[in-house]
């Protein structure tokens, strides 16, 4: 089988490829809106669902397509990526001294059927300083960040103090699971 990656973060990218596999990349613009009364788990899993409808007339029937879904969730709220400088500084000084969870949902399609995955990490900031946050919403423009950060960038090294979980989902794919689930249904 073939792997077909339905996304286009090069975050995505970049951590499929450390895990060995060989793919192609597809993108496609959805609708990413969701209920808000919905649990982070629903809403992860919807949107994949919704990615994976835009792209399945793409795909191949020795191919399967690997969508995903991150999200940051604060005090039953969903943080998604900020439009501007001052939607990305608001959400950051909201993480600031706080604890929230990273989720990502994970959604195969092939010819077996379709199959899914969700993780959790729990991830806490320190209290973040305003010339911190402006210094790397300046420098790093999160703008395509959920929550408005990459923990493996400068605001990670120096905000985050606790990790509870898979780093790599941060980021976007729980490669720790992401490994297995794909072995299993490839």
């Amino acid at each position: 089988m073939k792997l077909v990656l339905g996304s286009a973060s090069p975050r995505r990218k970049e951590l499929l490829s450390k895990l060995g596999f060989e793919f192609r990349v597809l993108t496609a613009s959805c609708d990413e809106s969701f209920d808000p009364k919905q649990s982070p788990e629903e809403i992860v899993l919807s949107i994949c669902k919704k990615k994976i409808a835009a792209l399945a007339d793409q795909i191949e029937t020795d191919e399967t397509l690997l969508c995903a879904d991150t999200i940051v969730y604060l005090d039953g709220k969903v943080l998604g990526k900020p439009g501007n400088r001052d939607e990305a500084i608001e959400m950051l000084n909201l993480l600031s001294g706080k604890e929230h969870e990273v989720y990502t949902g994970l959604m195969l399609k092939n010819k077996q059927g379709e199959h899914n995955l969700i993780d959790c990490t729990v991830v806490r900031f320190q209290e973040l300083k305003s010339e911190d946050i402006n210094f790397y919403v300046d420098q790093f423009k999160p703008y395509d960040k959920a929550g408005s950060y990459g923990i493996q960038e400068w605001i990670g090294h120096v905000g985050v103090i606790e990790i509870r979980g898979s780093f790599t989902n941060v980021m976007g794919l729980p490669t720790q699971r992401l490994y297995p689930f794909l072995r299993a249904h490839l």
